[in-house]
């Protein structure tokens, strides 16, 4: 049985993309890397907690668009321990709710 990704009616704005974006990171399990993502976290030295903080926490620093892969996406900032950590991530639907994929990390 595969999963049907669902699109997500209508247009966000940045305060909506990023409530629905604390609501799915409040369950780590929610939060998806991308290979992307996970080469840039090895290389700038980021941490997953510090990612998780950033999508729970941060605030919207470039706002909602629609990617190429017709996914809500946005970049949040969050200062975590002295240094700012930014997150591009998109927000998928799918029968069972919300998630998360982080596309890259900087």
């Amino acid at each position: 049985m595969g999963i049907s990704i669902q699109p997500i009616p209508l247009k966000l704005n940045d305060a909506n993309l990023q409530r629905l974006i604390r609501e799915a990171a409040a369950d780590t399990a929610r939060v998806f890397f991308c290979k992307h993502a996970k080469q840039r976290m090895k290389q700038r030295r980021i941490t997953p907690t510090q990612i998780y903080d950033c999508l729970r926490r941060g605030a919207v620093s470039e706002p909602a668009h629609m990617n190429l892969h017709g996914s809500w996406q946005c970049t949040l900032v969050w200062r975590h321990a002295g240094d700012d950590v930014s997150v591009a991530a998109a927000l998928e639907r799918d029968d069972e709710g919300d998630w998360i994929v982080v596309v890259t990390v900087f």
